[in-house]
């Protein structure tokens, strides 16, 4: 539980981002919302998205898996932004407001998420656990 919570929160910082960087080719929330009301609208998109990366993102890397190998990891830029598309879908029958300008935006978009979310797990991340290995002489 702690884990989901942490990539929802992770999440939610690095779609932040991205709808910064992408200014309005990717819009989260209404302009006119207030500061509460758009980080409910981050959170709730987060929670979305995070969702979709758990139960979406492995089946479809596992089914693609020969196209992630013929084109050396490529495919997995199109998958990222597949699966911002459906995020934007579904948050979209929740009358979410989440909006992604197209396709190649979805795909920038998606780069920009994950170098985000690299770059804050880093901070946020679980700790290098020391590992103790022991050697016995016979």
């Amino acid at each position: 539980m702690e884990r989901f919570l942490s990539t929802w929160l992770v999440s939610a910082v690095a779609l932040s981002v991205a709808a910064w960087l992408l200014g309005t080719h990717m819009d989260i929330g209404e302009s006119s919302d207030g500061s509460a009301a758009r980080i409910v609208t981050v959170l709730v998109v987060a929670l979305v998205f995070t969702l979709i990366n758990a139960v979406v993102g492995p089946i479809l890397k596992v089914l693609s898996l020969p196209f992630i190998i013929i084109t050396l990891g490529l495919a997995l830029l199109v998958i990222n932004a597949l699966l911002l598309l459906l995020t934007e879908k579904i948050t979209d029958a929740f009358d979410v407001v989440f909006h992604v300008d197209g396709f190649w935006w979805a795909v920038l978009a998606s780069i920009v998420i994950s170098v985000s979310q690299s770059i804050v797990n880093a901070f946020v991340g679980p700790k290098n656990r020391q590992v103790r290995v022991t050697r016995y002489e016979r």
